[in-house]
């Protein structure tokens, strides 16, 4: 593995793509948009300073990581001789099937086709390809920069080989890897959004504020972050897409509560969008 693309230039996107170029691989990041992919580039940059500033990065490794990183706004650039392929774009199945579908007539044949969903069937994605032995999920958690856990999802078909190349890749990108088997959610999101579920449904009830709730859980059950600061970091969008998918393949116990269908439809989707369940000033 020498080269590794990256589509997608949004938070999780850009976040990988810093993994990658640290870890000592030729990076592209791909997006349509140029403002993207330049906001990413400096945002890239910026971690890396800190990491330097604060003994956590050496100075010479970030001097090669920004080396390593280049940009493109087609998927043809992006797949042409890239021997890894991580996409990082919205979580639409239909988006994503179209793109594996590009992938595998644009990538190399021995080229890896891996998906960072966090709840979608890879199986279903690695159907529009001819090298499903080949297709296989990447799980990363926000921020990537800090987030040790990479959940690594086996399709049907996926193979060995394909989870021991996902597993040395993770390895150079310094994380920890665990290797679950394709089911609605994985292991965390599946957990994650149980949890944030019923704190909004705590939450609609008056049990406590939100505040308390997350108090409880950081202090209580030691969780680094409480429901409430995760879901506006994650977005209510996403974590509420997560939930009617689980709702519609798991049943009743994911039915999204009420309470965040309306914070969503109000446009409160968290630090994006400046509020969420808390908000968020501009400076």
């Amino acid at each position: 593995m020498q080269t590794i693309a990256v589509l997608g230039a949004g938070l999780m996107g850009r976040g990988i793509a810093y993994a990658a170029a640290l870890g000592g691989y030729r990076t592209r990041l791909q997006d349509t948009s140029s403002a993207q992919l330049e906001k990413a580039v400096n945002d890239i940059g910026a971690i890396l300073e800190k990491g330097v500033a604060t003994g956590k990065v050496a100075d010479e490794d970030a001097i090669t990581a920004r080396k390593h990183l280049s940009t493109c706004t087609t998927l043809e650039e992006a797949a042409e001789g890239a021997d890894f392929v991580i996409e990082a774009v919205p979580e639409r199945m239909d988006l994503k099937v179209e793109i594996f579908a590009a992938l595998d007539k644009l990538a190399p044949p021995h080229a890896i086709l891996a998906s960072n969903t966090s709840s979608l069937s890879i199986t279903e994605m690695a159907a529009a390809t001819t090298r499903a032995p080949q297709v296989v999920g990447m799980h990363f958690f926000n921020p990537v920069h800090r987030m040790k856990l990479l959940e690594i999802v086996r399709a049907l078909e996926t193979s060995d080989e394909t989870i021991a190349a996902c597993e040395a890749v993770g390895v150079r990108m310094g994380k920890e890897c665990v290797t679950v088997r394709e089911s609605p959610g994985f292991v965390t999101s599946r957990i994650n959004a149980m949890i944030g579920n019923e704190a909004f449904y705590m939450l609609q009830e008056g049990v406590a504020s939100a505040a308390d709730i997350d108090k409880a859980l950081k202090l209580g059950l030691n969780h680094p972050m409480g429901p409430f600061e995760l879901v506006d970091l994650v977005g209510l969008d996403t974590r509420l897409s997560i939930l009617r998918f689980l709702h519609r393949t798991l049943g009743e116990k994911f039915r999204p509560c009420p309470l965040m269908e309306q914070y969503v439809a109000a446009g409160r989707l968290g630090r994006k969008s400046g509020r969420g369940v808390y908000d968020y000033p501009k400076n």
